[in-house]
């Protein structure tokens, strides 16, 4: 057996030998409302583990600084020399030891866990030559996602809504949240154009109140609305928890829900929801995020999973991890098909709105 030192040259294939982290704008092919900002660029951080064996692992982060109090800025300045050295040299095949490090070493940065979290785990599933998804346990081979509309007036809602419906989309995203008249008349319009053809959920981003919300379901129940994705403010958790049975299984947790603590917390009894929305950028990577979702199953919660404006890289990270997770029901993974660019192809298949994996090994992307 060839050495060097001590050490077999085989194992010393399997360390990393070179990290690479840049940032990148990655502009929108449209700007978009939400209740409390408009996004008009979209910056991500990239992270490339390089292995001896010449495998590299990729991973990307996009935080929300009004969700998690960290910024793209904030995880750039973060992963900066010396930020990452201490992973120069070590085993890809250590991956437990290094994930548990990684939420160690950055406590405060969720963008950043994500990133080295996605990176490192698709690193070693191109290290066993299986797809991501594979290695944490398929069960799900594909699912429909929704596509996102802004909060806009009722002819333009309607205009995009036909644009996505012809590209064979049938789940739409409503972002609400800043008058509820209006709300409800942009719902109302939407499914008189296109009846059962489509799926309508809606997404307040915490802008209404507990009395908002019961005027919205009352007046929307025969619009047969999917689910209702944070209604209320995210601090507002004994509220959720009051809130009607009836309505409560409709409400999918987004940012009341950012870490493994707060999904205990909102699946203790009574549940503040029926479905968690679970966001790779929120809780720091696919190894919390399938701790949530480990909670929710025992709880007999639903799982949604979400994203920001992210690369493929992440959105791929975010699908196969929901893939691999038998109480997923919803997709909202939409956060790349309006880049005006990316640094990666590949990761994943949509067809008519239905995403599934590559079958490629690792994340299935492949650098442009």
């Amino acid at each position: 057996m060839v050495t060097l030192g001590k050490i077999p040259v085989k194992y010393l294939l399997m360390q990393i030998r070179r990290i690479r982290v840049r940032r990148e704008n990655l502009d929108l092919t449209r700007p978009y409302n939400i209740a409390y900002k408009t996004v008009t660029a979209v910056e991500n951080c990239f992270v490339e583990l390089e292995l001896e064996n010449g495998l590299t692992g990729i991973g990307a982060a996009n935080p929300s600084r009004q969700v998690v109090g960290e910024s793209t800025d904030d995880a750039w300045r973060t992963m900066q020399e010396p930020g990452l050295q201490w992973l120069e040299g070590r085993d890809i095949r250590a991956i437990g030891g290094l994930l548990q490090e990684v939420g160690e070493r950055f406590p405060a940065n969720p963008g950043v866990r994500a990133a080295l979290d996605i990176a490192l785990h698709d690193a070693f599933a191109q290290y066993l030559g299986v797809p991501l998804a594979v290695y944490l346990g398929q069960r799900i081979g594909s699912l429909p996602t929704s596509i996102t509309i802004g909060i806009k007036g009722v002819a333009e809602t309607l205009e995009e809504a036909g644009e996505y419906v012809g590209r064979g989309f049938r789940v739409l995203k409503v972002k609400l949240g800043k008058s509820l008249e209006e709300d409800i008349e942009r719902l109302t319009r939407l499914r008189e154009k296109f009846g059962s053809t489509v799926t309508i959920r809606i997404d307040a981003n915490q802008g209404y109140t507990t009395a908002d919300l019961g005027i919205f379901c009352i007046q929307t129940a025969k619009l047969n609305i999917e689910l209702i994705e944070q209604p209320l403010p995210a601090a507002a958790v004994a509220e959720m928890k009051a809130l009607p049975e009836e309505i409560k299984k409709l409400v999918a947790a987004d940012e009341s829900l950012v870490s493994v603590q707060d999904a205990f917390r909102l699946a203790s009894p009574p549940a503040a929801s029926g479905i968690f929305n679970i966001k790779l950028m929120k809780c720091g990577g696919i190894r919390p995020a399938r701790e949530i979702a480990s909670i929710a199953r025992q709880a007999g919660i639903s799982l949604m999973w979400g994203c920001n404006d992210e690369s493929i890289v992440s959105i791929a990270a975010a699908l196969h991890t929901a893939l691999s997770c038998p109480n997923t029901r919803y997709l909202d993974l939409d956060g790349s098909l309006d880049l005006a660019r990316d640094l990666v192809s590949g990761g994943f298949i949509i067809k008519d709105g239905v995403m599934s994996i590559t079958g490629e090994p690792g994340l299935g992307v492949k650098k442009s």
